[in-house]
């Protein structure tokens, strides 16, 4: 089912997967023991502590529903980064095991899987714009072997600004950390921009490509006054959460995060889905 998921329907997100765990203990129950088998492929290495936590709420309703690796499952998982060469190689790969279906995180990993297998059920807890990242054809009729979890609307990049505002009301420059590859944070972006003329305050963006990059931009950003910092939702944003809540520490910039483990990893405020939940 992909469709908007706010905040505010925590429930429905629990109604949802409590349905989605139905079914695989019915055919679990009609077929026997039979193994079935779950791809996985993250963007993320495999020591990031935000991924094992979210990993261990997927396993955890996995086991509740009565799948148990080694009885009737096995999940092949893959740690892959952020490297599109590494994504597309892995992709192939995962997709070349024919699982029963593969869960995969965001557009980076989900693009390329949809490249290796139409046949393949693929479940993403997480996409920012599914529609303009051409992974479904809509959100009403996804089409295709995809569906998942839209993570935000567009309109939530306001929301962000709003809230920066209310909290370090001085701010008049607003860098913003984004994914230039990343269509859900162009438009996010976007936004921002149409909302910071309402609020008297100039915006710019920073790339998120490579620690370097965010390190040199920030500090560049960080000599004049009255600056804080918005983190929009993408892969890089979340390799690099550490350098940049350390660099908005050192430089004493305001900064609002798209999701809590910015916060719970020392950042100041976020506003956005709980990832846990949507896996």
């Amino acid at each position: 089912m992909v469709g908007h998921m706010p905040i505010s329907r925590r429930k429905l997100i629990v109604a949802f997967s409590g349905a989605a765990a139905a079914w695989p203990l019915a055919a679990r129950t009609q077929q026997g023991e039979r193994m079935r088998r779950i791809g996985v492929l993250l963007p993320f290495s495999a020591d990031d502590a935000e991924s094992q936590v979210r990993m261990g709420a997927f396993l955890q309703t996995l086991a509740l529903s009565g799948w148990t690796i080694g009885r009737n499952l096995r999940i092949d998982i893959r740690w892959v980064g952020i490297n599109a060469d590494d994504i597309r190689k892995h992709a192939a790969e995962l997709a070349a095991l024919t699982p029963d279906v593969i869960l995969a995180h965001g557009a980076s990993t989900v693009r390329p899987l949809q490249q290796a297998t139409r046949s393949v059920p693929i479940v993403f807890p997480v996409v920012g714009d599914p529609v303009g990242a051409g992974i479904v054809g809509s959100l009403a009729r996804p089409g295709g072997n995809m569906t998942g979890f839209m993570i935000s609307e567009y309109s939530m990049g306001g929301k962000w600004l709003e809230l920066l505002k209310e909290i370090a009301p001085d701010v008049t420059r607003v860098a913003v950390l984004r994914d230039p590859t990343n269509s859900a944070a162009i438009a996010q972006f976007g936004v921002i921009q149409a909302m910071a003329l309402s609020l008297r305050v100039e915006v710019s963006p920073i790339d998120v490509r490579d620690a370097v990059e965010i390190e040199r931009a920030v500090t560049a950003f960080a000599r004049s006054a009255h600056g804080g910092l918005i983190a929009t939702s993408s892969g890089a944003s979340a390799l690099h959460h550490a350098l940049v809540i350390a660099l908005a520490a050192k430089h004493k910039l305001p900064t609002v995060y798209y999701e809590r483990f910015f916060v719970a990893a020392g950042g100041l405020i976020s506003y956005g889905p709980d990832y846990v939940d949507q896996y």
